[in-house]
């Protein structure tokens, strides 16, 4: 009986040490990924604070402190944490998705397009965000040299320069992949963290009193005692929560219940406990250069350099993130056709978030390096950063409350519209930025704004000009064509997007050209989600003299297009594919003709075979 009793009590603590496991695994696996750019933020973000309060007193940066934890419980916890990740398809999450929900959700096409526009700003503001991330992160940290007494002397062009020169490597190795060290993100991202707990639990112990500050109260009389002031100090209390949207951008990585368990029960309090830490040391050294470098000086000086080689690597973790999203954020839009056909490499067999585009790459290093050249200085990047992600929270929620007011769920809407409100605010406290360089960011925003309407607005007139007719229609003029003209020996393959829609390219050959072979093949190549996996259907004789060859494969998979032909028994042939000769006065549609030139052509971008190809080129004015 006893030993009935043991064993049942050793299975149950087994159970409980899988649970607990589980738990502190699903803590740690989001930490490298998710939390690089918002665990950062420290670096620098009470910092800039405190030098606009000029000599600040207890009550002031207390409610600095305040702000920032209710901006965070607002914004980040709410928001994104809880509202946004409600919303997901396949598991992904984003701007993009969001409105993907609206449009099959929501009939009313002015809502539609309202959703539309309103994630054409989001995504184009966070493409200007992601510039200004790298450069202030890696910048605020080799800042950190000058804390060093050997390097005080240390100028200004030195530490650019070795910012520049981190920033080269960084982007450099994305070419062939970060897979071999990824697993080392979360590790060296956990390690920060405690850091930032450990430095900031021993000043929160001198003080506890900070502990106050968490009350909204504290916030309240900071707004009612610097109404002069408070925009300013809100423009920079914004820093703390960038990043915050890629607790849902990154959902479909990691997934949303481990992403809310490392927010809530570990990064969310370190941080925390690191500002609240910050603030009581400022208040026994007012005299600072950066608060959260000199603390840690203050506090150990033998672990300074240390730290300083971790908040540097933290910071280049937390810059790849970005890269990453950036290069995931175009790989959605052109797979969901509101931004031009881009080729990306797909860099791991485990994670389909590791891609890879030479373009956006290079883009994303010659912006990056200028922005560090433009502003040369973290503090000045703070005062330029923080509008765009301001914006993108803004879409966000606006965008959560148009599902809302569809759901009729009027308890998350109430949320959702604090959320919002909340981040209106926040945009027009960091408009004022744009006389101190936000104007940057708002620049390369217009320039993706610009090109994503220029090109869904080209698209448009494009499809309507050439209509793809659908199967069943192409079937009944294929079957008279091929039995009464007269037929050119061998095989035509024919590359579609989608076997139901046969586009204007095809009709233009067989029909209107007369030209039709004594074979003709429609292809068409569709990538899945899994990394592998080759799933061929072919189907002989569809229509007399037409067969269908269907081909999806997983997104790491290498295919050989050559070779699947051959096994199809199609041999010799010649392979054509679409491309559209624009004849237009319109200045929009001429600048839409030169993207689609430079953008990837269907063979490019699928890799096909060299020889017998021919783009098929129809004239079309418009």
């Amino acid at each position: 009986m006893i030993n009935q009793e043991n064993k049942r009590n050793i299975s149950k603590l087994k159970k409980e040490g899988i649970k607990i496991k589980g738990f502190l695994f699903d803590i740690f696996k989001p930490l490298g990924v998710v939390f690089g750019d918002i665990g950062t933020s420290p670096i620098y973000t009470l910092t800039v604070i405190a030098l606009i309060l000029k000599n600040p007193k207890k009550e002031d940066i207390y409610g600095a402190v305040s702000l920032i934890f209710w901006t965070l419980v607002i914004l980040v916890s709410i928001q994104y944490a809880f509202l946004a990740m409600r919303f997901s398809l396949r598991g992904e999450g984003g701007e993009i998705v969001l409105r993907e929900i609206i449009l099959r959700k929501i009939k009313n096409s002015k809502i539609k397009k309202l959703a539309s526009f309103l994630t054409f700003i989001g995504i184009s503001f966070l493409v200007g965000d992601g510039v200004i991330t790298p450069a202030i992160s890696i910048l605020s940290a080799v800042e950190g040299l000058k804390i060093i007494p050997a390097f005080s002397n240390i100028t200004q062009e030195t530490i650019v320069l070795i910012s520049i020169i981190i920033v080269v490597l960084l982007f450099s190795v994305q070419r062939i992949g970060v897979d071999r060290i990824f697993p080392l993100f979360s590790p060296i991202m956990l390690a920060w963290f405690l850091s930032l707990f450990s430095f900031g639990i021993w000043w929160l112990a001198k003080n506890p009193e900070v502990l106050e500050a968490l009350s909204p109260i504290f916030a309240a009389k900071f707004v009612m005692q610097n109404k002069f002031l408070v925009f300013l100090i809100l423009a920079e209390v914004i820093l703390a929560a960038t990043g915050g949207e890629a607790l849902y951008s990154d959902m479909g990585h990691l997934g949303k219940k481990a992403i809310r368990r490392s927010w809530f029960f570990f990064v969310f309090p370190a941080l925390m406990i690191s500002y609240m830490g910050q603030a009581n040391f400022y208040l026994s050294f007012p005299n600072f250069q950066n608060l959260l470098f000199d603390m840690v000086f203050q506090t150990a000086s033998f672990l300074y350099i240390p730290f300083l080689i971790l908040a540097t690597v933290a910071t280049i973790i937390a810059s790849q993130a970005i890269i990453l999203a950036m290069f995931s954020l175009f790989f959605q839009a052109s797979n969901v056709g509101i931004f031009p056909r881009i080729k990306f490499e797909h860099k791991s067999e485990r994670q389909y978030g590791q891609i890879y585009s030479g373009f956006i790459n290079y883009a994303l290093l010659i912006c990056v390096i200028l922005v560090i050249l433009i502003f040369r200085k973290s503090e000045k990047l703070a005062y330029a950063y923080g509008l765009s992600v301001s914006i993108s929270m803004l879409t966000t929620g606006t965008l959560l409350n148009l599902l809302h007011l569809r759901e009729k769920t009027w308890h998350f809407l109430t949320l959702s519209l604090i959320t919002s409100s909340t981040s209106f605010i926040f945009v027009l406290s960091t408009s004022q930025k744009l006389k101190y360089g936000a104007y940057v960011p708002v620049i390369i925003a217009s320039i993706m704004f610009s090109l994503i309407l220029i090109y869904i607005y080209g698209q448009s007139k494009v499809y309507k000009a050439l209509k793809p007719i659908s199967f069943k229609e192409f079937e009944e003029i294929f079957t008279r064509i091929y039995a009464s003209f007269n037929k050119i020996v061998g095989t035509a393959v024919f590359l579609v997007r989608d076997v139901e829609q046969i586009p204007a390219y095809v009709i233009n050959i067989i029909v209107k050209q007369g030209i039709i072979y004594e074979r003709n093949v429609l292809l068409s190549l569709v990538k899945k989600e899994e990394p592998f996996g080759l799933n061929v259907k072919f189907v002989e004789e569809k229509l007399q003299g037409l067969d269908i060859l269907a081909v999806e494969f997983g997104y790491m998979e290498k295919i050989n297009v050559e070779r699947i032909l051959n096994e199809a028994g199609i041999k010799e042939r010649i392979i054509f594919y679409g491309i559209e000769d624009i004849i237009t006065k319109n200045p929009l549609l001429r600048i839409y003709s030169i993207i689609k030139k430079l953008s990837a052509s269907f063979d490019k971008f699928y890799d096909l075979p060299s020889g017998k190809i021919h783009g098929v080129i129809t004239r079309i004015e418009i």
